[in-house]
């Protein structure tokens, strides 16, 4: 069988995990073919990476000469892994060229580029797949077979609160992300992975949508008033780390783009403090909480219902070293973590669940994800972890009525803004 061509737009550090699959991982089914990008420098760092594993390089192409690139090397799937905001640009082009697409989440960031996602893959009947690695994850399987097999009966109620340490959190409020056109926020850019997970678990859409959110901890105003903006501890040296470094501050020249910006400097327009209340088409109602200035990161699950509770509790860093360059994602944290899952029906002992607990790469999840999508074609996915443009729509959904609600102050019909439901 022939190997699947692939093209990668969009060169930062994402890349690297889609690039290395193909290339390396999976070349038996897969070929890199072609890189697109507004920085030639970044594109040449990640041949500069092929070689070091011993490959040749593949053709780098400006951004502009995207269509010529599709032709050019016959490319049959397009990996999007660029800013955000520019996610629905490059989805729609290689659908309406007839390509099948991988986007990285979030699909889309507001209502216009998703409606013109969702139209492009009607009109083309196109196949576009949303990289949600957080359902290959063992611990949320586990809990997705749970609630899929009854274990607490209809569903009620749920509890999601994620904290995102001053590692991780700071991150969002140093790069792009800080800039709500770039991001459409954390509700979005980030909690689009939550969201997706809770449809996935609860088994229902949301209908209805309340919250709050403000800017607490970052940005300029913030870090003066609560005495951060000079602190050495939020900072980031680049330069220690040779893939950063030759990455980012050695492609600046071209475009400008600074990655290791001061989380407390001027400019920052995304909340990083949210509550949001959700009402499901099922009926079950969810309370969210994302913090992003947390001493320690992870999360927990409440999941109450007609035969019981499931509670899950993960730490992935009980606490912030403050060691540099303080980056998330760039090899796990020293600090301690661990996961813990229970379920306790109604007139029963609480029973504890065991688990397999990694702290590399998401729980694992991202080389699980990576195997499932550019593996050998057939593979079983009896839980549904590969998420559709449907689903990365969906997940959209909560965060686009969070965003309302923030500007309204009042609660959102889904409907309101894009109604799936239309054929």
């Amino acid at each position: 069988m022939a190997r699947r061509r692939y093209a990668v737009v969009g060169t930062g550090s994402r890349a690297e995990r889609h690039v290395h699959a193909i290339a390396v991982e999976h070349a038996d089914t897969c070929e890199l073919v072609a890189f697109a990008d507004v920085n030639r420098t970044r594109m040449n760092v990640h041949n500069e990476r092929l070689a070091e594993l011993g490959l040749g390089p593949v053709p780098a192409y400006d951004a502009a000469d995207f269509l010529e690139m599709l032709d050019e090397q016959r490319v049959d799937v397009v990996v999007v892994t660029t800013v955000d905001r520019f996610h629905d640009r490059y989805v729609v082009a290689a659908l309406d060229a007839g390509r099948d697409v991988v986007t990285e989440k979030p699909m889309t960031t507001d209502v216009p580029s998703a409606r013109r996602v969702l139209d492009a893959v009607r009109r083309n009947d196109g196949n576009v797949t949303v990289t949600f690695n957080y359902r290959y994850n063992p611990i949320h399987e586990k809990v997705r077979a749970l609630l899929a097999d009854g274990a607490v009966g209809e569903i009620g109620s749920v509890h999601f609160e994620w904290l995102l340490d001053t590692r991780h959190g700071a991150d969002y409020f140093r790069r792009w992300h800080r800039d709500k056109a770039n991001s459409g926020g954390l509700v979005v850019h980030k909690s689009t992975h939550h969201f997706d997970l809770l449809n996935w678990w609860v088994g229902s859409v949301p209908d209805t949508v309340y919250a709050q959110g403000r800017l607490f901890f970052y940005g300029h105003e913030n870090g003066e008033r609560h005495g951060y903006t000079d602190d050495d501890r939020f900072a980031v040296d680049l330069t220690r780390d040779d893939w950063l470094r030759r990455l980012y501050l050695d492609a600046c020249h071209e475009d400008g783009y600074r990655r290791d910006r001061n989380p407390f400097d001027p400019g920052v327009s995304i909340e990083d403090d949210v509550s949001v209340l959700v009402r499901y088409a099922s009926g079950a109602t969810l309370t969210y909480h994302l913090t992003a200035y947390s001493p320690w990161e992870g999360y927990r699950l409440m999941v109450n219902g007609s035969r019981g509770r499931l509670e899950l509790e993960v730490v992935e860093n009980s606490w912030v070293s403050g060691q540099n360059p303080s980056v998330h994602g760039v090899g796990a944290g020293p600090e301690q973590g661990w996961a813990k899952l229970s379920v306790q029906r109604l007139f029963e002992e609480r029973e504890e669940i065991p688990l397999e607990y990694d702290r590399e790469g998401h729980g694992g999840a991202d080389r699980r994800m990576v195997d499932a999508l550019y593996g050998p074609a057939g593979q079983q996915d009896p839980l549904g972890r590969r998420a559709t443009h449907h689903d990365g729509a969906l997940s959209l959904l909560t965060g686009f009525a969070a965003n309302r609600s923030f500007t309204t102050g009042g609660p959102v019909r889904v409907a309101d803004l894009l109604d799936l439901r239309r054929p």
